[in-house]
């Protein structure tokens, strides 16, 4: 407890742009948000006061981290189970716990899961052993192309590979990487369910969004999804409320989903926090998935995730080619602002990349095609540059 507000400090390991957001919401809420950096260039630990620099691979780091918090949280899925598992025994209050984490942790774990509670998915095989042989296998089954996917650490595109032929799966196979392949489902479009679920049992569910997909990185996406009738988006909403209950999720999940050509739903992937698909509700919901999740992590009553309005748009910001060179980052976003006024911007002080998320911005209104318009020209002259047009 912070005996300067006698509200309670919440650990967050990891301090990009999902604590800095989350730092955003506590300090509305007047909550106390430590954070675990790697270094104190981190999004987050540029704006928080209470950062602790460590490495979230070490035990002994973690461990002191966790000293004085009356709950520690993630902002991503890289810490070892096996270290989760050690604070928990030596009394930290820990959420997501390591049981339930594993599955946003394993993919192997997670399909074999998803399928035990016959949640659907892609038909898969796991390729731990003989990977050229057991390939063959289920491309005889299956037929090409197929996903192979590493079993723990890949994200954003990263650690996922289609392929067309054996030939070009080779290299893939011969990394040594754990791999698991998948179908190649024909997609119709990507969508996303974003809940939330307190240690007392109450779930909550914000719309199901429509998630734009490039080179494997979001760059949109859509809320509400687009011409998704209701009775499915009720369906959706409640297969994740059901995965959140049945693996003890406590906090925000985002179920990642293919909705196929054929018209059904599949699981593709499980995060277990905040969540790129749920940036839209900072402005776009009455309770953020930050909020929220600080809210289902002490255990408070979770907020209405009600719209603010009938069309939310975000658009990722993707650090722009090498060979631009754009006016500075602050002359971008006074005219940006100046141009569309209505627009919110969300930096994470991150420096520019090719193809790295600095950022994303928010457009609200009534009309699908002129506010995804908006957001697209805004979120593009911030990241590139160029004519205000």
């Amino acid at each position: 407890m912070d005996a300067r507000t006698g509200l309670p400090v919440v650990g967050m390991v990891g301090a990009g742009q999902l604590a800095r957001m989350t730092h955003q919401a506590a300090i509305a809420l007047g909550q106390s948000v430590r954070m675990l950096a790697e270094t104190a260039d981190d999004g987050a630990a540029l704006v928080a006061a209470d950062v602790v620099i460590g490495d979230y691979r070490l035990l002994d780091d973690l461990r002191a981290f966790a000293v004085g918090c009356d709950v520690v949280t993630f902002d991503h899925e890289h810490v070892p189970n096996d270290h989760i598992r050690a604070l928990a025994a030596a009394g930290v209050v820990i959420h997501p716990g390591a049981e339930a984490l594993r599955f946003a942790q394993d993919k192997e774990a997670m399909r074999v899961r998803m399928g035990e509670l016959g949640i659907a998915g892609p038909a898969w095989a796991s390729l731990a052993g003989d990977a050229a042989q057991l390939l063959e296998g289920f491309t005889a089954e299956q037929g090409w192309p197929v996903v192979l996917k590493a079993v723990r650490g890949g994200y954003d595109g990263r650690g996922v590979w289609l392929v067309h032929s054996l030939e070009e799966a080779q290299p893939v196979l011969d990394s040594g990487t754990p791999l698991l392949v998948e179908q190649a489902v024909p997609i119709a479009r990507e969508l996303a369910a974003v809940v939330a679920r307190s240690p007392f049992g109450q779930g909550a569910a914000w719309p199901v969004v429509e998630t734009v997909q490039q080179d494997g990185i979001c760059v949109e996406v859509l809320a509400p999804a687009p011409d998704l009738d209701d009775e499915t988006a009720e369906t959706i909403e409640a297969l994740a409320l059901r995965i959140a209950a049945e693996l003890g999720v406590v906090g925000v999940l985002a179920v990642e989903l293919f909705e196929t050509v054929d018209g059904d739903i599949l699981v593709n992937e499980l995060a277990m926090r905040p969540h790129n698909s749920g940036h839209w509700s900072i402005e776009g919901a009455r309770t953020s998935q930050f909020e929220q999740h600080l809210r289902a992590v002490l255990d408070y009553p979770l907020g209405s995730t009600e719209p603010t309005a009938p069309v939310v748009v975000m658009a990722n910001l993707l650090g722009g080619a090498p060979d631009v060179t754009p006016a500075g980052i602050d002359e971008r976003v006074h005219h940006a602002m100046a141009r569309w006024p209505g627009v919110k911007i969300h930096l994470y002080g991150k420096a520019f990349r090719p193809g790295r998320k600095v950022g994303h911005v928010t457009a609200l209104g009534d009309d699908l095609v002129a506010v995804r318009a908006q957001a697209r020209a805004a979120a593009d002259y911030l990241a590139n540059g160029g004519p205000e047009s």
